[in-house]
């Protein structure tokens, strides 16, 4: 696992210059514009900025649902600019808003995030959506989450564990999440609720990721990041001391029956030749869900993909490019969504 982590670190973030996209969004071949709301702050935790970028389609509705979507990069590296084309595509070719999300990484304020403050990134957004997105044309009764790799970590938090929230901090023994966004009302009595969710290629074990070396230097990430290799929850909490907090944060280790607590409509997606979150690995979180009584769920696999499939630009070392790759996975999505909404 260290010297795939060191390998990717290498190959398959390299660095790309997406053009960001300004005053409004659309491909050439898309069914409609869309208008583009860039850089709304939407919390400062810590003093750090938040932001997101929201794509409305121009098409007429009155309102649309909402597809909330959280960037990849091993919580290390990236930001939502390499979401720009998938929020674009799925805006400007579907009836869809689209809220494509920063959150804090593990380097920022000086390395001193710590994961479950990136959960409540990902809480706290869903949080701010549900509350302003009406300004934008969304309906916040009809809220879709997705994300790939990191951000399907975060999406499959928010989908699966949107109960664990308080406005205490994180510790057991319930180890819920503080939302970095609060309403004014307080924190919802049953929690975040959405109406589906697209999980691609995530990482669902934190617990088997900190063991396989990902806190370690020879994950490359953190050197790319600008950060000093530490643990998830910094220099008090190890994952062979105190393994209950990364069993807390991974969507695995957190699956209760069906009969208990109903989750949403689940679509797994991943690339066949996705070498990072394998296959294997997808299939095992699909199949802890099924056990459990989830049946509503859809495993779908992107042939001949490698990981980062739906990246913005192109990766030369890899051979994917946007449309080639990225294109066909966003339109089986926007099949799935469009026979839901």
């Amino acid at each position: 696992m260290q010297r795939l982590l060191g390998f990717l670190s290498l190959v398959l973030f390299l660095p790309f210059s997406p053009t960001r996209l300004t005053a409004q969004s659309t491909s050439a071949d898309a069914a409609h514009a869309a208008a583009l709301a860039t850089d709304v702050v939407w919390a400062s935790p810590r003093g750090f900025d938040l932001t997101m970028d929201i794509y409305t389609p121009e098409s007429g509705r009155e309102s649309y649902p909402v597809i909330v979507m959280f960037h990849g990069g091993g919580w290390l590296i990236n930001s939502n600019a390499i979401m720009d084309q998938p929020a674009a595509y799925l805006a400007g070719h579907g009836e869809y808003v689209v809220c494509n999300v920063n959150y804090r990484l593990l380097g920022d304020l000086n390395n001193t995030v710590t994961m479950d403050e990136i959960i409540g990134d990902a809480f706290g957004a869903m949080l701010w959506v549900r509350e302003h997105i009406g300004d934008y044309g969304g309906d916040p009764a009809r809220l879709i989450v997705t994300g790939d790799s990191a951000g399907g970590h975060l999406a499959a938090m928010v989908a699966t564990q949107g109960h664990r929230l308080t406005t205490d901090t994180f510790s057991a023994p319930a180890f819920d999440f503080r939302p970095s966004y609060i309403p004014a009302s307080g924190l919802p009595a049953g929690g975040i609720e959405v109406s589906a969710a697209i999980l691609s290629y995530g990482t669902f074990d934190m617990y088997a990721t900190a063991l396989s070396g990902f806190e370690t230097p020879g994950n490359g990430f953190w050197q790319m990041g600008g950060a000093e290799a530490r643990g998830f929850f910094g220099p008090d909490v190890s994952v062979t001391d105190q393994p209950e907090f990364y069993r807390a944060v991974s969507p695995l280790y957190n699956v209760v029956p069906g009969s208990e607590r109903k989750y949403p409509p689940l679509l797994l997606t991943v690339g066949t030749e996705d070498n990072l979150t394998t296959p294997v690995s997808i299939r095992a979180y699909r199949d802890k869900l099924t056990d459990n009584g989830h049946t509503d769920l859809i495993y779908w696999e992107h042939e001949g993909r490698p990981h980062a499939f739906l990246d913005s630009g192109s990766n030369a070392f890899l051979g994917t490019n946007f449309t080639d790759d990225a294109v066909p996975a966003l339109d089986y999505m926007l099949a799935y969504l469009n026979e839901r909404f």
